[in-house]
């Protein structure tokens, strides 16, 4: 049986899947309830440095996007970080941290950006026995327009010389949370890499509005009729975040860092494909609050079913393993020919791929042949794009074959080759020149 345990960074878990900072980790109350339902680790909502506690809004904090389903697909959220007295959370994680000593306990951080106000709450948190800190760098809404989050986040030289102090004043591990809001994710990670943390975690939410009401002209979610931007989460997501993960992973500047993956995580698979990219575990925080705490044994049987399947028997097995097969576009095989399929057995004769391809692609599917409806890939119009594949509503229909080395290609009338060229040494670029692609 495919053993989940979990070590990162030398924080331990019994399965790699934490629960994000966020409302499910608010308080004692819901952590206790997470670990009974298997979660293996938590990071706990935002702290802010002593004194009066952040105000939330009092009404909606949620915008949502659903799919036709009702099946919620991203999700919006305008909270801030806990409103709770700040004694009163170090006092719970003290207890949650006794009661359950096998499960990961992180708690997540974000003061003002001075060396005093950092230097006065690590100690604080240190003492309750949790395993380690997460810095909230991402968080886009609230805070950011208060210097903190994102807008430390956005300067990668802010994000080292945050980490260095928490590092030089604390002896717990250091996870730095990045924001997407940025062009390069690579340049905070390196930032952070330079001022010693131990890991990073990304993304944290996207700024976003969601919707706009047509009656009252007020973004959702709306206050007394006005709205403001906030953190976008949630599965659609998901790309964005496995894109900043892999770059991450495969920078030479940052490679071997590890990471905490985050973004759109609803099923094991999801979770599965964050690990391959270089994810040393996952955190999860909207599939909870779309489906509750138990959504995890899902996730932790589907996971450990998988890796029996594939004859995984640790996480270490195949973390990381896609990793060497993500490359620059410019590398790419251009004499990897494929053309799509449709299984005629399979196809309902709905059109979709017919007219997605005729209005907006390649002409390549005919409609009708010997007079009846039928739909079936004209090969020497196919560029092998797979729009019809992905327009398809029945699994499996259409999909996607490659041609051998030597056969024809009858779009171009030219033999598929069975050597490797990529964009930089093809002749339509002005700037060809012998290079291969970096070495793995």
């Amino acid at each position: 049986m495919a053993d989940l345990r979990n070590n990162f960074v030398g924080i331990k878990s019994p399965n790699p899947f934490w629960l994000a900072s966020a409302p499910p980790t608010d308080k004692a109350y819901n952590v206790e309830r997470a670990f009974k339902a298997g979660w293996g680790g938590v990071v706990w909502k935002t702290l802010g440095e002593a004194g009066p506690p952040v105000v939330n809004v009092n009404g909606p904090r949620y915008g949502a996007i659903w799919g036709n389903d009702r099946r919620l697909l991203g999700f919006n959220n305008i909270e801030l970080i806990t409103d709770r007295d700040l004694q009163i959370n170090l006092q719970e994680i003290k207890q949650v941290k006794m009661n359950w000593p096998d499960r990961a306990l992180v708690v997540s951080i974000m003061v003002p950006c001075a060396e005093d106000s950092w230097k006065a709450i690590l100690p604080l948190v240190e003492e309750t026995g949790a395993d380690g800190i997460e810095l909230n760098f991402g968080c886009p809404h609230g805070m950011s327009e208060r210097g903190m989050g994102s807008a430390v986040g956005q300067v990668p030289e802010y994000v080292e010389m945050v980490v260095r102090w928490c590092k030089q004043y604390s002896r717990m591990p250091v996870i730095t949370k990045l924001t997407p809001n940025i062009t390069d994710i690579r340049k905070p990670a390196r930032g952070a890499k330079k001022g010693g943390t131990d890991a990073v975690s990304l993304i944290n939410t996207i700024n976003s509005i969601t919707s706009v009401n047509l009656d009252s002209f007020s973004p959702e979610p709306s206050i007394d009729g006005r709205g403001s931007h906030g953190g976008y989460c949630g599965p659609a997501v998901k790309p964005i975040a496995l894109s900043m993960v892999s770059e991450i992973a495969r920078d030479p500047e940052t490679f071997g860092l590890p990471i905490s993956g985050i973004g759109g995580i609803t099923t094991w698979r999801d979770a599965a494909e964050f690990l391959a990219l270089g994810a040393g575990n996952v955190q999860v925080c909207t599939a909870a609050m779309t489906y509750g705490f138990k959504v995890v044994e899902e996730m932790i049987t589907g996971l450990s079913n998988w890796m029996d399947e594939k004859g995984h028997r640790t996480l270490d097995d195949f973390t990381g393993r896609a990793v060497r097969n993500v490359t620059d576009w410019q590398y790419l095989n251009l004499n990897y020919i494929a053309k799509a399929h449709i299984d005629q057995d399979l196809c309902i004769s709905c059109g979709r791929c017919h007219i997605a391809c005729e209005d907006t692609s390649h002409q390549a599917i005919m409609k009708e042949k010997d007079g009846k409806r039928h739909f079936e890939v004209m090969d020497d119009e196919c560029v092998g794009c797979n729009l019809c594949v992905s327009v398809c509503p029945v699994e499996d229909c259409i999909a996607m074959v490659a041609l051998a080395p030597g056969m024809l290609d009858e779009r171009t009338g030219k033999v598929v080759e069975g050597t490797y060229a990529n964009w930089t040494t093809h002749p339509n670029n002005p700037a060809a020149k012998p290079v291969v692609e970096p070495a793995e």
